[in-house]
């Protein structure tokens, strides 16, 4: 029943999220402004250029399109000195990718920091990315799964979004996917999902498998299946 599965990556595929709160201080720093642990975990999971606005407020003297180039390109240069990959998250792309299940990016970052990680792993593991530079409205905006899923079935055939799990790691994207119809997994990184009935959490991939995934379409399908009376 599992027809696909999309993939957040920051914070759920790779461990990038510190990188982005060190380079939030630093560019601030240079505004004299001081930026809290508090104050960047607020902005995990939303689209760049929102984020880039709340900087903006905060005092760096830049335009949102400066801000966002900053901020990509030292995460970039992190990426590419080492990456930190979430627990069992490559483990479990191998079993999808030998299971023939394509494997959709759906990121708020933006395309030269997805490719940057997509790199380092086999090739064809993505069948596509969908990036932040991409869509007009970022997450928690249903628009980029929208997208992943109609990019998907002109390449694979005809799809339906209750039979796809998005794997994601904060609010906003959960919110993203739950609007688009996904299966939704929560896989708490820096911050917590709250208490949401329509979202299963699992506390970690490790150890997960292709049929544990399958699992949950099924129950996804159970639940939408007429009751008899």
């Amino acid at each position: 029943m599992l027809q696909a599965v999309f993939w957040d990556m920051d914070g759920t595929l790779v461990d990038t999220e510190p990188s982005w709160h060190a380079a939030e201080r630093a560019l601030l720093s240079r505004y004299n402004v001081e930026w809290s642990d508090e104050q960047a975990l607020a902005l995990v999971g939303n689209a760049l250029p929102d984020s880039a606005e709340v900087l903006q407020s905060a005092g760096a003297d830049l335009s949102i399109r400066e801000i966002v180039d900053e901020l990509v390109a030292a995460v970039v240069a992190g990426v590419r000195e080492s990456i930190e990959w979430r627990p069992g998250a490559r483990e479990l792309l191998a079993q999808l990718r030998e299971a023939g299940i394509p494997c959709v990016l759906v990121t708020m970052s933006e395309a030269p920091l997805a490719e940057a990680v997509v790199s380092a792993l086999p090739p064809e593991t993505f069948s596509l990315m969908i990036t932040g530079d991409m869509v007009e409205r970022g997450k928690p905006h249903p628009e980029p799964y929208l997208r992943a899923m109609k990019e998907l079935s002109i390449l694979e055939g005809p799809i339906s979004m209750d039979r796809i799990v998005a794997i994601e790691d904060s609010i906003p994207g959960l919110a993203s996917a739950s609007a688009a119809g996904a299966v939704v997994l929560g896989v708490p990184n820096m911050v917590s999902l709250g208490d949401n009935p329509a979202v299963i959490v699992w506390e970690t991939l490790a150890g997960k498998s292709v049929s544990d995934l399958e699992d949950l379409v099924a129950a996804r399908a159970e639940m939408l299946e007429p009751q008899s009376i």
